[in-house]
């Protein structure tokens, strides 16, 4: 499979806690996060995984709502004006600003600019197009908070990363300004499953049956797997904000990041592809613990003040 690659991480040091983090995945994650544990027991798990997760010295958490929806705030004592609008992964099924507070704080922490995590809607409760519905809506709401568009980046992870960049393309066509960037974490790009990867090494979080259960979840009967609306790969990408993408090269949905960032640079989008060795699906969870995660979210600032943000 290949991709315009423009930036291969370092090989990952840290052997030991990368084996111990890889067997703890393999058997909390991978292991529960999947039929037939419910749905239920399936946020559980996630929450329980997440719990231990500590806010950066300098940044201070707290809720609020944000376009009728919860969210939580990551600030910096003096940001830089800027804000990320965080879409957290898991499946569109699972998760929530709660269970993604290490990648959102240390972001908030690295960058110097606000990180706003939103609790969008998740199925089986509301299949698509709801949470794309209330990522827009959290977008137009910054803006009527004080931010301008050029001070507002999109970000998320798998099934958030997917939400960016549909929110994007949506925004495009209703003829409404783009954010800044937009900054994706392994995202789903493409939901007919057609070009999984297999890494040698195994995937140590995301197993096939916890995929084939989201599908079947989220989204609507009757509604092809490759609509553009749910499957950005097959969408039109002129105009896309410009794009940072980081993925690992053990997961299943490598091949996603590599096929989008093809297309994106076909189309003329400003698109930064960055693949990481020896590593998994959003990896940039274990911020603060993981030197490779560290790498990775340094490089997500370095991105985004290229752009001005």
């Amino acid at each position: 499979m290949t991709a315009p690659v423009e930036f291969i991480a370092p090989a990952a040091d840290q052997a030991l806690l990368r084996h111990v983090l890889r067997t703890s995945l393999r058997l909390l994650f991978r292991g529960l996060v999947r039929p037939p544990t419910p749905i239920a027991g399936q946020r559980a798990v996630l929450r329980l995984l997440t719990a231990a997760s500590q806010t950066p010295r300098g940044i201070t958490r707290s809720a609020g709502t944000l376009a009728g929806r919860s969210c939580e705030w990551h600030k910096p004592q003096s940001g830089r004006g800027s804000v990320l609008l965080y879409l957290h992964g898991g499946a569109f099924v699972i998760g929530g600003a709660n269970t993604h507070r290490a990648i959102c704080s240390n972001l908030a922490k690295r960058g110097q600019m606000d990180v706003c995590a939103l609790d969008y809607r998740l199925a089986p409760a509301h299949q698509y197009p709801a949470a794309r519905e209330d990522a827009l809506a959290a977008f137009q709401a910054l803006i009527e908070l004080g931010y301008t568009p050029s001070q507002i980046v999109i970000g998320g992870d798998s099934a958030g990363g997917n939400l960016s960049l549909i929110t994007s393309l949506r925004l495009r066509d209703l003829g409404l300004p783009q954010p800044a960037a937009l900054v994706c974490f392994s995202p789903v790009t493409d939901f007919t499953g057609a070009q999984l990867h297999e890494p040698p090494a195994g995937d140590p979080l995301i197993h096939l049956k916890w995929v084939e259960q989201a599908l079947t979840l989220y989204c609507p009967a009757g509604l092809a797997h490759d609509d553009p609306g749910l499957s950005p790969l097959f969408a039109d990408l002129h105009g896309l904000a410009p794009l940072l993408i980081q993925v690992g090269e053990d997961e299943i949905l490598r091949n996603d990041s590599l096929r989008f960032a093809d297309k994106a640079k076909a189309a003329g989008v400003d698109v930064q592809l960055q693949r990481y060795p020896h590593l998994w699906h959003v990896f940039q969870a274990h911020a603060g613990m993981l030197n490779a995660a560290d790498f990775a979210l340094a490089e997500v600032v370095s991105f985004l003040r290229e752009r001005g943000c």
